[in-house]
């Protein structure tokens, strides 16, 4: 049972760890320092498992694969420090907390001791631990063992000063948080904390009790997996507690790149019809929908005003007509005001090919109803429908009857 459930809680914090990558490209400070504990995390985790065991044992160092471990830990732990410090309280108000200034007192401290720690651990792992043969768990393994107690207690230190300050800061937090989804999310992390302070003392008071008075091997044993259980139990629930407020934002980017890829059709028909309106030429709507230089949001309010841009070089070429035209024949269509641009933009596009444009617009742009770029997006999403359902035979007798209407 353990064996999976460190394989589950290894693979669910790598899942989060990766779905916040974007952090550090796009996030501040404290953002990229919450993306570095989980990937932290996330290493160590990976490295309790059997197989990733199993190949560090191919490197000659015995133990090395504990020692990374507790490496990884160690900076993870560092950077949820760093994150928690700078979360909560403005570094600009008048006057701090006093619980907000003794956790940016520890994060700042902690970097320092943070690197004698490791050296120490290092120095400690080679010196005063007994690794004559590979261990299967570390803690079970060395269990009665001075140098090994040392040296485990010095890495505890640390996720016991980090779990009581975390724990401490997100209790407090969740009882402000605006949202729902955030103080679920708020509370479920100071859960996972408490747990882990107590899975930390709990694994001090284990090697310490066994260097002082010996252990059966059964007991250790269980009193071991035991914890283990607790620990991947409690990152399962630092996941949850970290995916939930993210799902709104989630469901907002999902609802954006929805947008996006019903958009491309036209949008590219109009940047291919005035090529320079936008900053590159079309890609294909793979390509388009899949870059990385900028969010989905930032793409989206390009895309709208490249699309404004474009609509308004229409009405230079289109016939004055047009638009009255369009909007006759759409009258009849389930959603006829945007059936009516979408006619328009097919025959004005038509139009723009063979017609040179005027000094002065020819014809009005149709009254839309938005307000903001989101209400404009899903505007444009409902032309774009009508839009895909216009052939260009239609859009050719449409031209033809504005035309007419004109010279009429």
């Amino acid at each position: 049972m353990l064996t999976h459930f460190e394989y589950l809680a290894a693979s669910v914090m790598t899942i989060v760890a990766v779905w916040r990558v974007p952090a550090v490209r796009y996030g501040d400070a404290h953002r990229r320092a919450l993306w570095g504990g989980y990937a932290g995390f996330a290493a160590a985790l990976w490295l309790s498992t059997g197989a990733v065991m199993e190949a560090v044992e191919h490197i000659t160092v015995i133990d090395l694969d504990a020692l990374l471990k507790h490496f990884a830990s160690t900076s993870a732990i560092l950077a949820a420090l760093k994150y928690v410090a700078t979360s909560y309280g403005k570094t600009s108000a008048p006057v701090v907390p006093r619980h907000v200034a003794v956790s940016r007192w520890i994060a700042r401290v902690a970097y320092k001791v943070g690197m004698v720690g490791v050296t120490l651990l290092t120095v400690l792992f080679f010196t005063v631990v007994d690794r004559k043969t590979p261990s299967a768990d570390f803690v079970a393994d060395h269990a009665g063992e001075s140098g090994a107690a040392v040296y485990m207690t010095l890495f505890y230190f640390f996720p016991l000063v980090t779990t009581a300050v975390c724990g401490y800061q997100w209790t407090r937090a969740s009882r402000r948080a605006e949202s729902s989804s955030m103080r679920v999310g708020l509370t479920l992390m100071a859960i996972s904390m408490w747990m882990g302070l107590i899975y930390v003392a709990a694994r001090i008071a284990l090697i310490w009790v066994a260097v002082i008075a010996p252990l059966a091997p059964d007991i250790v044993d269980a009193a071991v997996i035991g914890t283990a259980l607790w620990m991947n139990a409690l990152f399962l629930i630092v996941a949850v507690g970290a995916s939930i407020p993210t799902t709104q934002a989630a469901a907002g980017r999902w609802r954006t790149w929805r947008a996006l890829y019903h958009l491309y059709p036209l949008w590219r028909d109009l940047m291919d019809a005035f090529p320079g309106t936008s900053l590159y030429p079309p890609r294909s709507r793979l390509r388009e929908c899949t870059r990385s230089h900028s969010t989905f949001d930032v793409h989206l309010d390009r895309w709208t005003q490249d699309i404004a841009d474009a609509t308004d070089k229409l009405r230079y070429v289109a016939p004055a007509e047009l638009l009255l035209v369009a909007e006759e024949a759409a009258s009849s269509h389930p959603d006829p005001a945007p059936a009516a641009e979408a006619l328009w933009i097919k025959a004005g596009v038509l139009a723009a090919a063979t017609t040179k444009p005027s000094h002065r617009p020819r014809g009005p742009l149709q009254t839309k109803p938005f307000i903001d770029t989101t209400a404009e997006a899903a505007w444009l999403v409902r032309v774009r429908k009508a839009y895909s359902e216009i052939t260009t035979t239609q859009a050719r007798r449409l031209l033809a009857r504005a035309e007419e209407e004109l010279t009429a």
